[in-house]
């Protein structure tokens, strides 16, 4: 079972400002959200453990889990450029992502899609068949995105429709 964790609460969240690389870590509530999900996923013994490179997905994995999270790069935060940690009121749209005319550095949607499913790709065809446990850690964006890898791209292309509330998870099987 794939257990796609999004990290807990940070002062960005709650400030609500656009988190993306320059994200902040946890804070008390993000901790508390992340010990909520370790004591309800507690029956569950979890073979590997993945996570975002942002501290914010390491914690959350780590807490969870109990376990030390193995880094992949694939499962990096959308990289939002000049739109990072601004408020969400502030920031001009394209779609469910700042607008790339107006601010430099804003990732390519089908580059990071591409690169996630790239990821989830690689997992599926090294865990498919067994009987494992394996708890991924994220953000909006990539458990959003990994969510689509299971269910589909959504006719509106919002990804972000799949993805959970900090500090909850949603769980897929790979076929």
């Amino acid at each position: 079972m794939i257990y796609i964790v999004r990290h807990g609460q940070t002062d960005l969240n709650k400030e609500g400002r656009l988190q993306g690389r320059l994200g902040m870590p946890l804070n008390e509530a993000g901790i508390h959200q992340a010990q909520v999900l370790r004591d309800e996923l507690k029956s569950i013994k979890f073979d590997y453990v993945f996570s975002s490179p942002q501290e914010r997905a390491i914690q959350t994995a780590e807490i969870v889990s109990g376990l030390k999270a193995v880094i992949d790069k694939r499962l990096d935060v959308f990289d939002l450029g000049e739109a990072d940690r601004l408020r969400r009121e502030e920031v001009i749209m394209s779609g469910s992502i700042p607008d790339p005319s107006l601010y430099k550095g804003v990732e390519e949607i089908k580059m990071f899609i591409q690169r996630v499913f790239h990821f989830m790709s690689d997992a599926e065809e090294k865990f498919s068949g067994e009987n494992t446990n394996i708890l991924i850690s994220g953000h909006r964006c990539t458990t959003g995105c990994m969510g689509a890898y299971f269910l589909g791209i959504p006719e509106d292309k919002n990804v972000l429709k799949y993805s959970s509330d900090n500090g909850k998870y949603k769980a897929y099987e790979f076929k």
